[in-house]
């Protein structure tokens, strides 16, 4: 979701659209249909890189040609302008357009929600809400996908989280434009408790102030003003600040009193970060892993295996996927080194499977017939700069990366992967 992904696609999706071939169209001759795509690709061409830009163009493009066959690719790709643009008036317009057609888009649910949510007009609020909740149900499912899209399962819980916390943020706002304050005030609390940040205690103080509950929306405060926020910046933090000295005042006369609550909430805060970590520990040993030999790998058919219980042993870690065709190339090469080595005690040779569909895995090796354990990489591939397969590391006893070899040279990989074991060996 990070906003240069959203002009690149939104670019390449303009690009394709330029360089794709006209064709006949029943109410439109292909005459006209190439002309419309040279009139694109030398807007687009003049647009360059600025998302604005780039906007002002798709918006011209599309009132010029309202019954364009492309329309719904471009509009998609005006909303992914418009998002990186932050115009979310037109975030609303075109974004509001895809989700007509594409109701479970995450990413344009999460944008269109937020910019409705800022409006205080009555059906601006309930459009908010009805997409927020949508998007918030989306993200339970997501949130509960075992393959944890690719990434561990620590890294999934903390983007769904946070996503949940927006999502519900939403509604909370929504749901007090639309006068429905007690539950605003309780989608506001769930926000924070699924994921404490800056906004969702704003808001928690936005439903208390409207309540006149002054001291209650201080407190609030405290917690933006104290909580651990990436995004909440220092002039964030001022306003805060500021605000929450002129709740305290109004709800409890003076002032006494304030930098205590604003301690109790700096520890509230921690509290729960700590918490979480503890949570999210139990649920992913990697969780706060952040040298390789820190980690726990998951095993295909067996017990997960701690790194660290192979200290002082040199390891040779082999990454690979199902979909690879050199690491299935590569794996007779792999197999005979590992030949090579069995009778020495001092070197442990791991299998290291980087799928994201581990149910693929199983039937694969059945197919290929290939035998031994196999681990999973569980964040290991990240955490070892992993950025291509296949890629043979080896650990040197002292438990940092003495070798790496990526992707594999058919006549000398055997014999290079041999040499260099043996020298982190020290023969």
């Amino acid at each position: 979701m990070k906003g240069p992904l959203v002009v690149g696609a939104a670019m390449a999706l303009g690009a394709a659209l330029v360089g794709a071939q006209p064709t006949k169209q029943a109410a439109q001759p292909e005459q006209q249909a190439a002309g419309e795509q040279q009139d694109l690709a030398n807007a687009l061409s003049e647009a360059g890189a600025n998302p604005l830009e780039y906007l002002r163009v798709l918006e011209r493009h599309l009132a010029r040609y309202p019954d364009t066959p492309r329309r719904a690719e471009l509009e998609r790709a005006a909303a992914r302008a418009a998002i990186e643009a932050g115009d979310d008036a037109a975030i609303i317009l075109y974004g509001e357009r895809v989700l007509a057609r594409q109701p479970d888009d995450v990413e344009t649910l999460d944008r269109v929600a937020r910019a409705l949510s800022l409006s205080e007009a009555k059906d601006a609020a309930g459009r908010a809400f009805e997409h927020a909740r949508h998007f918030e149900e989306l993200l339970r499912q997501m949130h509960a996908d075992p393959a944890h899209g690719g990434v561990t399962v620590a890294e999934w819980r903390d983007r769904t989280d946070r996503a949940l916390a927006r999502a519900l943020c939403y509604e909370a706002r929504a749901a007090g434009a639309l006068g429905r304050g007690e539950e605003a005030l309780a989608l506001a609390r769930r926000s924070f408790e699924t994921y404490a940040n800056a906004d969702s205690a704003r808001e928690v103080a936005r439903c208390h102030e409207r309540m006149g509950k002054f001291a209650d929306a201080a407190r609030a405060l405290a917690d933006a003003f104290t909580v651990t926020d990436a995004r909440n910046g220092d002039e964030d933090r001022a306003r805060d600040r500021q605000r929450m000295g002129e709740l305290y005042r109004r709800g409890t006369g003076s002032e006494a009193g304030l930098g205590d609550l604003v301690l109790e909430a700096y520890d509230r805060n921690q509290a729960w970060l700590g918490a979480r970590r503890l949570r999210l520990r139990a649920e992913d040993p990697n969780a706060q892993s952040k040298r390789p030999m820190e980690f726990t790998l998951g095993r295909l058919d067996g017990p997960a295996l701690r790194l660290d219980s192979l200290k002082g042993k040199v390891l040779v870690l082999d990454f690979w996927a199902t979909w690879c065709g050199p690491c299935r190339e590569q794996h007779p090469l792999y197999a005979e080194v590992e030949r090579r080595f069995a009778a020495n005690a001092n070197v442990a040779f791991l299998s290291v499977n980087a799928d994201e569909d581990r149910a693929l895995v199983k039937p694969f090796l059945a197919q290929e017939k290939w035998t031994g354990a196999v681990y999973f990489e569980d964040g290991l591939s990240h955490a070892m700069a992993v950025l291509s397969l296949p890629t043979t590391l080896i650990v040197g006893k002292d438990g940092k990366v003495f070798s790496r070899l990526t992707g594999y040279v058919a006549e000398t990989f055997a014999d290079t992967l041999t040499e260099r074991i043996r020298e982190a060996l020290g023969e």
